[in-house]
């Protein structure tokens, strides 16, 4: 029995990865496309080599992660799968890590970088009216924590939506979440120091000038350097808070 369930698993498992290397390849060869429909389960499980039970098991998996969409007396229809449950996948994975928004931070900067220099060449008239549009809020909702945070994470979202790249922006999509939770506690952290009402205003309107401009080069290092900037901000908002707490024997 030991031995007949270990070879069930094994099985299930090659079966399992014959399934979505199946779908895998078929939708790169743009063999199959969202809205298609699979072969009936008698003639896939022949032509994939697995027992009907493994493939059931397999498209369930993939219909769970949104990948297929299994419709009774249909059959199982192909779905592009929604960013927000990627972002799901991806906050419960990285939630396990201790420096989560540090580390979510540096893969923010690596992609708005690139994003950045995309949008210079590729940003249409409706992405500046939204950039255009962002800016405003922020400016308008630079003396609340919240609100402004909320703004400032629209704009830069705004940038990498500019770039036209739908790899960049499902990524960017899909860890959102961690993204503006550490807007928001940035924000929050920095808003009491000296000066950072006029840099937060003047930083982002002159990113958005310069992807107006698309001045690849300018709006690359101006970016960079406010990535740097806000991360000094906060370092003085750690020392501004530490010099406000009161000591304790």
């Amino acid at each position: 029995m030991m031995i007949k369930r270990g070879n069930e698993k094994q099985e299930t498992g090659n079966g399992y990865d014959r399934v979505v290397g199946f779908l895998r390849e078929q939708l790169l060869s743009g063999e199959l496309k969202a809205g298609d429909c699979l072969l009936p389960e008698r003639e896939l499980s022949s032509q994939l080599g697995v027992s009907r039970p493994v493939l059931r098991e397999a498209l369930r998996a993939l219909a769970m992660i949104g990948a297929v969409e299994i419709r009774h007396g249909i059959g199982t229809v192909v779905k592009k799968p929604s960013v927000s449950i990627l972002g799901e996948f991806f906050t419960f994975v990285l939630a396990h890590q201790a420096d989560v928004i540090d580390d979510v931070m540096q893969a923010r900067i690596a992609i708005e970088r690139q994003a950045v220099r995309l949008a210079c060449r590729r940003a249409t008239q409706g992405d500046y009216d939204r950039l255009a549009e962002c800016l405003r809020a922020i400016i308008e909702t630079i003396h609340t924590p919240e609100v402004g945070g909320l703004a400032d994470f629209h704009f830069h979202e705004s940038i990498v939506l500019a770039s036209g790249s739908a790899t960049l922006i499902s990524i960017y999509q899909s860890i959102s979440a961690l993204m503006m939770r550490s807007h928001l506690d940035r924000r929050e952290q920095i808003i009491q120091v000296e000066g950072i009402e006029e840099f937060l205003i003047d930083h982002h309107r002159a990113i958005f000038a310069a992807i107006v401009e698309r001045d690849e080069a300018r709006a690359d290092d101006l970016l960079g350097r406010h990535f740097e900037i806000g991360a000094d901000f906060r370092r003085r908002a750690t020392i501004r808070m530490a010099g406000a707490a009161p000591f304790s024997e």
